[in-house]
Formats: C-alpha cells, sequence, structure tokens
C-alpha cells in the first residue's frame, strides 16, 4: 500500500470515528446519571449556572466537537426551577453543543414539557407543544427522544426524527405480579387505546370508565360510568400521566362503586401537582405505580407511591440511535400504536 492510499485510509478512519456524549440538566440529574450508568460512560459537566438576574449559563467542561450528544432533561418544576426553567436549560446547552460543533444533537426529554397543549380546544388558543418543538428545531437539536408523550401526533411537531418510548414494559412487569384476575381500565375514552394495549400484553379484561370535563374549567372532571366487568375484581387504571390525581381518583370512585375489590393506579409520568398526594393518600387505590420520568421530592413521597425505573429504556434506545439501530425493536413496535 502507497502512502498516499495509507494516509487516506487514515483520514476515512477519523471521519467514521463515532463518540458519545451524555450530559444532562439539572432537572432530573439522578436518572440521567442511571442512564449514563448503564451504558458505561461517564455523565459530562455542563457547568450549569445562573447569574445573579437569574439568567442560565453552561459550559461544557470538555470537547463535544465531532460527538454524538444527548441532552438529558424532564421538563419539570423541581426545587426552585421552574418547568419553563428547565426547558430554556435544556435549549441553552443544545445551543451550546451546536456552537461547539458537536456531530449531531439529541434532545432527550422523558417528559415532554407542555404536551397538553396540543391542539386547539377553544378559539384563541396556542398549541405550544408545538412551539416548544420548533424551540429545539432552532436551537440545534437534530433529534428528539421522550417516553410516552401525551398524544402521538406531537411526533409530527418536530422536524426531524422523533423517537417515542414506551414505559409498558417495566410497568407490565410489575401489573403481572398483580394476580391473574386483571382488568385494565382506561380513565376515560381518549386512553382506550393505550389501555388495550396494556390488556392485550397481560391477557387481561379491558373496561373504560366515561367521564366528561368541564367546559372552560381547567382540572374539573366528572366520572360517570364505567363499561366493563370490575365487580369483585382487581382493577388497574392506567393513564400517561397524573397531575392533580382528579382524573383518577374519580375513576377509583367508580369502580369501587360498581364492586372492584383492589384499585391500583400506574402512569409513566407522576407529575403531582397541587392536592394530588393527599386526594391519593385519601382515596380508595392501594398503590400508585409511576416511572422515574420525573423525580419524586420529599414533599411528595407517600407509602402509596411505587417508583420504577425506565433508565434501561432510555439507555437502549440512545445506544441505537448512536450505533444507527433500530429503536421500534426495542418494543417490538409496541411504541408506534
Amino acid at each position: 500500500m502507497t502512502n498516499q492510499n495509507a494516509g487516506e485510509r487514515n483520514r476515512m478512519e477519523l471521519v467514521t470515528k463515532k463518540r458519545l456524549h451524555i450530559v444532562s440538566g439539572r432537572a432530573n440529574l439522578p436518572l440521567a446519571e442511571e442512564i449514563a450508568e448503564r451504558l458505561g460512560v461517564d455523565l459530562g459537566d455542563a457547568n450549569l449556572a445562573e447569574f445573579a438576574n437569574g439568567e442560565l449559563h453552561t459550559r461544557f467542561g470538555e470537547s463535544v466537537r465531532g460527538t454524538d450528544v444527548f441532552i438529558i432533561q424532564s421538563h419539570v418544576s423541581s426545587g426552585k426551577m421552574t418547568v419553563n426553567d428547565a426547558i430554556m436549560e435544556q435549549l441553552i446547552m443544545v445551543d451550546a453543543a451546536k456552537r461547539a460543533s458537536a456531530k449531531r444533537i439529541t434532545a432527550v426529554a422523558p417528559f415532554y414539557g407542555y404536551a397538553r397543549q396540543d391542539r386547539k380546544s377553544e378559539g384563541r388558543e396556542p398549541i405550544t407543544a408545538k412551539l416548544i418543538a420548533n424551540m429545539f428545531k432552532a436551537a440545534g437539536a437534530k433529534r428528539l427522544i421522550s417516553v410516552d408523550l401525551h398524544s402521538g401526533q406531537i411526533q409530527g411537531f418536530f422536524d426531524g426524527p422523533v423517537d417515542h418510548l414506551t414505559a409498558m414494559p417495566v410497568l407490565v412487569d410489575y401489573m403481572a405480579g398483580l394476580g391473574d384476575d386483571l382488568v385494565i381500565v382506561s380513565p376515560d375514552a381518549g386512553r382506550v387505546k393505550v389501555a388495550e394495549r396494556y390488556a392485550n400484553q397481560l391477557h387481561a379484561d379491558l373496561a373504560i370508565v366515561h367521564k366528561r370535563r368541564v367546559k372552560g374549567l381547567k382540572n374539573t372532571v366528572e366520572a360517570r360510568d364505567v363499561v366493563g366487568e370490575v365487580d369483585g375484581r382487581t382493577c388497574v387504571l392506567i393513564d400517561d400521566m397524573i397531575d392533580t390525581g382528579g382524573t383518577i381518583v374519580a375513576a377509583a370512585e367508580q369502580l369501587k362503586a360498581r364492586g372492584a375489590t383492589e384499585i391500583y393506579a400506574a402512569c409513566t409520568h407522576g407529575v403531582f401537582s397541587g392536592p394530588a398526594i393527599q386526594r391519593l393518600n385519601d382515596s380508595c387505590i392501594s398503590k400508585v405505580v409511576m416511572t422515574n420520568t420525573l423525580p419524586l421530592p420529599p414533599e411528595k413521597q407517600s407509602d402509596k407511591i411505587e417508583v420504577l425505573s425506565v433508565a434501561g429504556i432510555i439507555a437502549d434506545a440512545i445506544d441505537a440511535v448512536f450505533e444507527d439501530t433500530s429503536v421500534s425493536e426495542i418494543f417490538d413496535g409496541h411504541n408506534q400504536s
């Protein structure tokens, strides 16, 4: 081989060499640390700080030039940080990675903020979930990874690849230990398709709680009826998130009134705003199972709440993206439903 050919080959090896770099915001640092540990890499130092006036600043502790950068941040209020702070912090880190010549930037949002504002339900309203997607694209993110988006169409809001993961594997494993005579319950008509996927995985029956929201009032729900046989059986209410707890608690009361012997609630995202913890503690629900897409601060912890980890699922997805292999195969395609 001539020296010229050897030089060309060396240059090709340099071009195709890939490096993985993971950094995290401060909203859910324990989850990011667990993801990095499962991938066998060190979590990069983003050196996040605030100026006296509250403006955010970051400076990566090492070079990210030519790397595949994954920036992890759950869009959640945590400590003194608001959900808007969390989003802005991730956007700033994306911009920093772009200006530091990262080869590809993936925004990993285990919980995607403003996901419920995915359409106009009344006049003169924004579609904020689309706005957030636009902001990440403008900042320099080439790809988005999230877990159990509130609605599937949010995947189309981002102008680039979106890997929509699901916490179903870890939640199904937990539910499988609740007995054989299990009923998976959708707390409203909009969640029937998701509940049906869980029921199929567990070979369980399906029931639906019919409800309606009071027009013009946020977080106000009236549960009305149950479709399905729940008398004398163990029921699991499944939803993507529990926020104030109104929907889940009202649905549990309907199930109890119709003879359900034991009631569980399972969700991917435990938001638990306002009166949620008190409502759940006072409810007829035996156990609430959530994942760690959102942190559970000490003031929200309860004997009724059990937290499962999705770090393995996110780590597998990051590894698949980095290696350019299929993400949907991790879930046998169930994440596309």
